[in-house]
């Protein structure tokens, strides 16, 4: 196969004064988007084969932002530039691509549009109708000569852009978050869930390009929060369809768990990595990767599906429903206090029950009761602010004795996955010894949540 990537050129500034079309230098956000798509170039492959830059300004710019934040692969010095390419004619690129060796396997062309979408388009039936600044194209075309390529003859692998990229840079386009310090109760509630809907569906790309786990991580925690909301809202009214609706968004968050695991444990690894032999430490990265990706397709794929666009817009609707928004009328401050005090008391109950002893799976039970409490809680930010900041201490605490049990978990599903190693005997004795430490750190992360004082009597008094 024979692999085409099309990148246009990052954002840059408009046209003023004498300044010529070619020499428009790039803006800030356009240096922003390159440092975004960088490392996901990379790791796509985009980078591997022949690099050819239209001589404009701001196409050289965006290669020089490549190779500045990629500094060991030498860009700069490999790219090509090519004064073909400063055009805005489909036809003209095609012409050019066409006198291309048939051993150049891999081309990354760094160019303008129109040319670049019309020439994907034209080669690619499902090529998408647009391409942002500093976007990439990776198209697959038949093996063969690059002259005789024909139409539609190429498939779409992969589209990223930017704000699909990096979650940091999508934040600055993000759906705002609404300002509701002085709403009342009701309005508070249904702006939270509105927003976090509308977050939702606006990180499924991210999610869906799967280069920033920080896209899975806002997914996960917006479904969850909405959750926890609509949970609050069904423990003080009796509220038609809501139990159904929150079955939804439960299945759909835990659709995400073991690639958040995943993502979790390999940033562990590159950070912090153990105490393992190059070979053991290599072959499960290798591994956990695989794994991931397996998750990560399987996830693309439910939400590709018809189910999933009716569960989130039956979600939309129902939070427009007079029933839904009546039930958030009734709610009182008095109400809430209420449920956070019962959830604090069970809290505390499973908390006394506790032992050195305990099971893994009754640690679990108390941190997801943590997280419920918290996001009740945050319905009244302002209020229990001094309340919010100790329990956050607690909740990391839970949460990094479940990441302990994850990563034992998968070490011990990697060990009896097999390696098919020369050293498969060091491999699952090296493995062996890690769950062991691991067990040491559970154990005293384990005291150090029984000695845990009680949550009763944090909360801010009327």
């Amino acid at each position: 196969m024979l692999d085409l990537y099309l990148m246009r050129h990052a954002k840059a500034k408009h046209d003023g004064g004498d300044m010529a079309d070619r020499h428009r230098p790039l803006s800030k956000r356009g240096r922003r988007q390159v440092a975004a798509m960088a490392r996901p170039l990379q790791r796509l492959g985009a980078l591997a084969g022949e690099i050819h830059v239209s001589p404009a300004t701001r196409t050289r710019q965006t290669l020089l932002g490549l190779d500045e934040n990629l500094a060991a692969y030498s860009l700069a010095k490999r790219a090509h530039t090519r004064e073909a390419l400063y055009t805005f004619d489909r036809t003209a690129l095609l012409e050019w691509l066409m006198t291309h060796p048939a051993e150049t396997g891999s081309v990354l062309l760094i160019g303008h549009n129109p040319a670049l979408r019309d020439l994907a388009r034209w080669l690619c039936q499902q090529a998408p109708p647009s391409l942002p600044t500093a976007g990439l194209l990776h198209l697959s075309l038949p093996d063969g000569h690059w002259q005789d390529r024909g139409r539609h003859q190429a498939e779409l692998v992969t589209r990223l852009v930017p704000t699909e990229a990096s979650h940091a840079f999508f934040k600055r386009r993000a759906p705002k978050a609404p300002d509701l310090k002085k709403a009342s109760l009701a309005k508070r509630a249904l702006g939270l869930l509105t927003h976090q809907y509308h977050l939702v569906r606006a990180l499924e790309p991210g999610v869906i390009a799967g280069v920033d786990p920080e896209f899975l991580h806002q997914y996960r925690v917006n479904l969850r929060r909405s959750r926890a909301i609509g949970e609050s809202v069904r423990a003080t009214s009796d509220t038609p369809g809501l139990k159904k609706a929150l079955k939804r968004l439960k299945r759909r968050a835990q659709a995400t768990s073991d690639l958040r695991d995943l993502d979790v444990f390999l940033d562990h690894l590159d950070h912090t990595p153990p105490s393992l032999s190059d070979t053991t430490l290599s072959a499960v990265c290798d591994w956990l990767s695989a794994q991931a990706r397996e998750q990560h397709s399987v996830l693309c794929q439910e939400l590709a599906q018809p189910a999933y666009a009716r569960d989130m817009k039956k979600w939309q609707d129902f939070l427009a429903t007079k029933r839904f928004r009546k039930a958030l009328r009734a709610l009182s401050s008095d109400e809430i206090e209420a449920v956070l005090a019962q959830r604090i008391s069970q809290h505390d109950h499973d908390l006394r029950a506790l032992t050195s002893m305990a099971p893994d799976e009754t640690l679990h039970t108390l941190r997801k009761t943590v997280k419920r409490i918290r996001y009740l809680a945050e319905l009244d930010p302002v209020r229990n602010k001094a309340f919010l900041a100790g329990l956050k201490q607690r909740q990391t605490l839970l949460g990094d004795f479940q990441d302990l049990c994850t990563r034992q978990a998968w070490i011990k599903a990697f060990a009896n996955a097999g390696t098919a190693s020369a050293g498969e005997e060091t491999i699952q004795l090296e493995c062996r010894a890690w769950i062991e430490t691991i067990e040491r750190h559970k154990k005293e992360l384990r005291q150090r949540i029984v000695a845990l004082e009680p949550l009763t009597g944090s909360l801010p008094s009327n």
